[in-house]
């Protein structure tokens, strides 16, 4: 039996990429079931889907390590 690939060779381009995609499914998710309309999935599979995609966004964003500047004024913005 195989096993799973626990090693990612990804850069933070394609991150980021994979973060905007996210954003747009959860967009256009969310704009149907606002409208009433499922393009293609039930209401409960529509909902599952967006916790699904909050969740791996959330963990993305978690990983992340912001700069912040140890001397200087930090202007943040």
């Amino acid at each position: 039996m195989s096993n799973y690939n626990r090693n990612f060779d990804l850069s933070i381009s394609d991150i980021d990429l994979i973060e905007a995609a996210l954003h747009v499914t959860k967009r256009d998710l969310s704009m149907d079931a606002l409208n009433g309309t499922q393009a293609m999935l039930p209401v409960d599979a529509t909902e599952d889907s967006l916790r699904k995609i909050d969740d791996l966004l959330g963990r993305l964003h978690n990983q992340k390590i912001f700069y912040r500047p140890t001397k200087g004024t930090y202007l943040g913005g």
